[in-house]
């Protein structure tokens, strides 16, 4: 996703993730959330001057395309993501553990 600059400094630092369905809002998108292939753990970091990426942690989506966040707002999409998937039940409910 191409990104200007002064979107990337608001996007880097405001609230932006709403859950409905099958979707995750971040910023003014709905991103469905069965098109997120990897979750960066790190930040970016490439050392060029004009980067406007440094920093920021990389959602990345199907199709080559990648939507960029703060670490809360990676946090959340985790969350969300394993939300969405059903994530680990409690221990109370691990019936296959014995």
């Amino acid at each position: 996703m191409v990104t200007s600059g002064a979107f990337l400094s608001r996007m880097c630092r405001t609230e932006r993730f709403v859950v409905s369905g099958f979707f995750c809002k971040v910023d003014d998108k709905h991103v469905p959330l069965y098109r997120v292939v990897w979750i960066s753990d790190v930040p970016h970091f490439c050392g060029r001057e004009d980067c406007l990426f440094e920093g920021c942690y990389e959602i990345r989506l199907e199709q080559s395309e990648s939507v960029w966040g703060s670490r809360e707002d990676r946090d959340k999409m985790l969350a969300v993501l394993e939300q969405w998937q059903g994530g680990i039940p409690p221990e109370e409910d691990r019936e296959w553990e014995g």
